[in-house]
C-alpha cells in the first residue's frame, strides 16, 4: 500500500515499506510470545489448534518474504532483470500471506468465541456479538486492503518507472 498511496520518491517508499513490514514481523513475534506466555501461565497446552499452527506458519512465511524482499530489492539488491522478474512473485506471495493472516485472525476470533461460550456466556450475549462484530470488521478491513493493493497506483514522474 505504501507504494500506491504515498506520493514520495520510489526509494523512500521502499524504505517505508521495508520498515513497516519489519515492525509488523516484530509485533507478530511479540504476539506469539505473549500467547505462549499466557498459555504457560494458565496451564493451557501450546500449539493444539489450527489457529496456532497456522499462526506459526504464517509468521514464518512472512519472515521469509521479508528476508527475500530485503535481499532482492534492498541490500545487496539483485540485478534490474532479477528484480523485474521477482517483483510479481513478491507481490503475489505478499498478498497470499496477508490473506492467510486475515483468515487466521478470523479463525482466532472463532476460537475465542468457542472458549467464551464453553465458559457459559450466552450465544447471543453482548460478548459474543462483540467478538463476531470485531471479526467481521477485521475481514472487511482485510478485503479493503486487498482491493487497494490491487487498484491502480498513483502516477508519478517518468523516472519512477525506471528499472525496479
Amino acid at each position: 500500500m505504501s507504494y500506491k498511496s504515498l506520493t514520495l520518491k520510489k526509494e523512500v517508499k521502499k524504505v517505508i515499506h521495508l520498515v513497516l513490514h519489519a515492525i509488523a514481523i516484530i509485533l507478530g513475534c511479540v504476539g506469539i510470545a505473549a500467547a505462549f506466555k499466557n498459555h504457560n501461565e494458565s496451564n493451557i497446552a501450546n500449539l493444539y489448534s489450527l489457529h496456532s499452527w497456522l499462526g506459526i506458519t504464517i509468521i514464518s512465511l512472512y519472515g521469509i518474504q521479508w528476508i527475500y524482499g530485503f535481499l532482492v530489492f534492498f541490500y545487496p539488491k539483485g540485478s534490474p532483470t532479477l528484480r523485474m522478474e521477482c517483483l510479481p512473485w513478491h507481490v503475489l506471495f505478499g498478498i497470499f500471506v496477508y490473506i492467510l493472516a486475515v483468515g487466521n485472525a478470523a479463525l482466532g476470533f472463532l476460537e475465542k468465541l468457542t472458549f467464551l461460550e464453553s465458559s457459559g456466556i450466552a450465544k447471543y450475549g453482548p460478548e459474543a456479538l462483540l467478538v463476531n462484530f470485531t471479526a467481521v470488521v477485521t475481514v472487511l478491513y482485510g478485503a479493503f486492503v486487498i482491493l487497494s493493493v490491487l487498484g491502480r497506483a498513483h502516477v508519478e514522474d517518468d523516472d519512477s518507472y525506471s528499472a525496479i
